[in-house]
């Protein structure tokens, strides 16, 4: 059963090692617990629905909590205090684009706000139904999953868009292929939430971008169904698969998505690779880029985050021992952690890891074998259960992220870690920030920073200090070069910096093609574009 309250399956969790509480104790404080509501008390403050009765919408209480908020930390505070200020009116359940188009009608025909969600993950307030005199419909796409064709000579797959991570593997792999796309939401995020908000795989690297694997499919609008071909190149003017990918269901509702998928490789390994200071990796990760050789992911942690990780990793001997290792090889205090992927057959990795070798050497890389990388491997998808687990030790945990050119990476990235560094000095509070690139490009790099803060001692304080971490870092990041938002996307909690990315002649571009296709602005109001 999906947790009502917080990140992922009810029987999952992320356990810290002993001494991981100890570690985040050193760093911000003793950990302040806060009441968490129960699912019973919730359900009490669901509102009667204004919907008019329709089959396909569901009007149960509890399916309109479980519909109400995403995973932003603003969400996340909400449903632990049991706060949640609206929620949808009913959630729909649509099985084809017929359904999507009799709700659209319905919405239409009743004066209702619609919402469409996927597998609810958003961490930027996507699926947030704002205060409205219209009732609010969510449309959820859970049971649109099914691969409809693959067609092995294009290498094309279709499906319904709300095929999570899971189901979109398994499918393909029982006919030996694999989309490659792993955000780290992977466990229930879905394939039409990866198109509408532009999502990045952890492997991306060799499998691209989900613009890139986005080959066409079917926007379900008031305007009527915007269809797009699966033509491998043109030049016949603006590609419209732009105006669905990073859409957010402003635009219409995806009924069916068409992906380039890749046969199975024959073989993956990832490698963990230190290297003495952060100045060094960050040539060696560049020179890896720019020289592109054919790997499958790069990853790299800054000191911080090295340190953090090898802390929370548990085996404190076996970490004590590697340790020792890399002093004695060059990499001790303010080393770096660089991990990589090689994905494919064997001669050409055996070729690729030369190739990292030799391009690592002048930054003093310390090769250490594929043991991290497994372990990586292993818990890549379980890590968003930390947000739980440090929540029962008394922390509150949150991630911002950009994308930069090369230039800028390391004054960005300095900026960032001191704006959240500092942002509750005023109050005595400790924040402990680290940071590593998790996606890299010739031109550039995305910036990944998490934060970990004590609450303090009610729900409004623990939300006000997100707030004083968020906005101010926020602001910083677009006037000094760097996107709103290289994967999570813009929602409602980066809207007001879309401006200053953009500018307002593309503003007014992306608003005329709202009301184009949704004239009366129903679609997913205040996401994407202030309202």
């Amino acid at each position: 059963m999906r947790r009502w309250n917080g990140w992922g399956d009810e029987a999952n969790d992320m356990p810290l090692p002993e001494h991981g509480q100890q570690f985040v104790a050193e760093r911000i404080g003793a950990g302040q617990h806060l009441p968490d509501a129960s699912l019973a008390q919730v359900l009490e403050q669901v509102p009667a629905s204004r919907l008019v009765a329709h089959p396909l919408v569901v009007l149960d209480a509890e399916d309109r909590v479980r519909h109400a908020r995403g995973q932003s930390l603003p969400d996340w505070l909400a449903v632990r205090e049991g706060r949640f200020g609206v929620f949808p009116d009913g959630v729909a359940y649509p099985q084809s684009a017929e359904d999507i188009r009799a709700l659209l009608a319905y919405a239409q025909e009743h004066d209702v706000i619609v919402i469409p969600y996927g597998g609810g993950t958003s961490v930027a307030g996507h699926i947030n139904p704002d205060e409205s005199a219209k009732p609010v419909l969510t449309v959820s796409l859970e049971r649109m999953t099914q691969l409809t064709d693959l067609d092995t000579e294009s290498q094309l797959a279709t499906f319904g868009p709300g095929v999570n991570g899971p189901q979109v593997e398994a499918q393909l792999r029982a006919k030996g292929y694999t989309l490659g796309h792993f955000p780290q939401s992977w466990e229930l995020s879905t394939l039409g939430g990866w198109v509408a908000s532009r999502s990045s795989g952890q492997q991306s690297l060799r499998y691209g971008r989900i613009e890139q694997l986005f080959a066409g499919g079917t926007l379900e609008t008031f305007a009527g169904p915007l269809e797009i071909p699966t033509i491998p190149a043109s030049s016949a003017g603006p590609d419209l698969r732009e105006v669905v990918l990073g859409s957010e269901g402003r635009f219409g509702i995806i009924s069916e998505v068409k992906v380039r998928v890749t046969p199975l490789a024959e073989q993956e390994n990832f490698y963990a690779v230190f290297l003495p200071s952060w100045q060094q990796a960050l040539g060696a990760i560049r020179a890896l880029t720019q020289a592109k050789v054919p790997l499958s992911m790069l990853r790299l942690s800054n000191a911080i985050e090295t340190e953090t990780q090898l802390a929370l990793a548990g085996h404190p001997a076996e970490i004590g021992l590697l340790e020792k290792y890399l002093k004695l090889r060059g990499a001790g205090e303010g080393k770096c952690m660089l991990m990589f992927g090689l994905t494919g057959n064997r001669t050409q990795n055996a070729a690729s890891y030369k190739q990292v070798k030799r391009l690592c050497k002048p930054y003093r890389g310390v090769f250490t074998g594929t043991i991290l990388g497994r372990k990586w491997a292993e818990k890549r998808f379980r890590l968003p259960y930390l947000r739980e687990t440090l929540w029962q030790a008394g922390y509150v945990v949150d991630t911002l992220e950009t994308a930069t050119d090369w230039c800028n990476v390391d004054s960005l990235l300095n900026k960032i870690e001191t704006s959240l560094r500092d942002a509750l000095k005023d109050e005595g509070e400790r924040v402990h920030v680290f940071t590593h690139l998790s996606h890299v490009y010739g031109q550039g790099s995305s910036i990944y920073t998490s934060y970990v803060y004590r609450p303090g001692g009610d729900y409004a304080t623990a939300l006000a200090r997100w707030k004083k971490l968020k906005y101010a870092t926020s602001e910083l990041i677009v006037r000094n070069r760097g996107t709103i938002s290289h994967q999570h996307g813009v929602g409602a909690d980066h809207a007001p910096y879309l401006p200053i990315e953009k500018g307002p002649l593309g503003i007014a571009t992306l608003k005329a093609l709202a009301k184009h296709f949704d004239p009366e602005q129903r679609l997913n109001p205040g996401k994407l574009l202030q309202d």
